[in-house]
């Protein structure tokens, strides 16, 4: 008798086990085609001009799950499951899901408007919300990575970013510089300019236009303050202003410049010996 009922099964156990040896194939080859052809669209991407580096990461995310959707789709109807009834099933869900997941909804809606009005990119310094500055590195689909300085990796998440102040470093080829020089109340102001002037002129990464120039920019407790202001590309910024920042002071020491003394003013106790 089990026998028989096994025997009525048979060709049950047969339909089934070539169903599941297709559908792991499928599932297989649909696998590898997707991280295929996602490696395939990045390394082209890469090569383009045209391409913003900030979007090739997403780009491939999209090609590679578009691809296993469809897979998983295959492999369902394979065992008879109605695809329509799952795609409905499937809208109601993530319906659902997307109502417990507004958040991550808003990270994504902010990843495709970084992408779309670009204000950083890949390789961009920036300063972001909560005084994050660094080096963007992806823009992903839900999270904005930017290395610092110090080697250290910050993922934000991209509606944390989208909401907050970009401050984009590195975008306009030229930026100025304010350096601060400081000499004392009797001083030659006009000739400590005329050596600041010198040292601007000596910087050969300094543009000369826009012109550089040296102002009185305040007097107060016995000092007189004195503003470089001086142009150079995005790229040599951040050394010459170190150069200037060390040099300034010791330019003026060295033309006979003293530099000023912190004025003390007595107060009276009202405690007289």
């Amino acid at each position: 008798m089990d026998i028989q009922h096994i025997e009525s099964f048979w060709p049950f156990f047969q339909r089934f086990a070539i169903d599941v040896v297709v559908a792991v194939l499928i599932l297989a080859l649909g696998w590898t085609i997707s991280r295929w052809l996602g490696n395939v669209v990045q390394r082209l991407s890469a090569r383009s001009d045209r391409i913003d580096p900030t979007i090739i990461p997403m780009f491939r995310t999209v090609v590679v799950w578009s691809i296993r959707i469809f897979t998983v789709i295959a492999v369902l109807s394979q065992f008879g499951v109605q695809t329509a009834s799952l795609i409905a099933v499937l809208g109601a869900a993530g319906l659902a899901i997307g109502l417990a997941l507004q958040g991550t909804l808003q990270n994504i809606a902010a990843g495709i408007m970084l992408l779309g009005l670009r204000p950083l990119r890949a390789g961009e310094s920036v300063t972001v919300a909560g005084g994050v500055s660094g080096t963007v590195d992806e823009v992903g689909l839900f999270l904005t990575r930017i290395v610092q300085a110090d080697g250290v990796q910050v993922t934000i998440p991209n509606s944390t970013v989208w909401n907050g102040n970009i401050i984009n470093l590195s975008r306009n080829h030229n930026r100025r510089m304010d350096i601060l020089a400081f000499i004392r109340y009797g001083e030659d102001v006009n000739r400590a300019i005329e050596v600041l002037l010198k040292l601007l002129d000596e910087q050969p990464v300094a543009l000369k236009m826009p012109e550089p120039s040296v102002f009185v920019s305040d007097r107060k407790d016995g000092t007189i303050t004195l503003t470089l202001r001086v142009w150079s590309s995005a790229g040599d910024f951040t050394n010459l202003q170190n150069d200037l920042n060390r040099q300034v002071q010791m330019r003026l020491e060295q033309e006979g410049f003293q530099s000023p003394m912190p004025v003390r003013v007595a107060v009276d106790t009202g405690k007289h010996p």
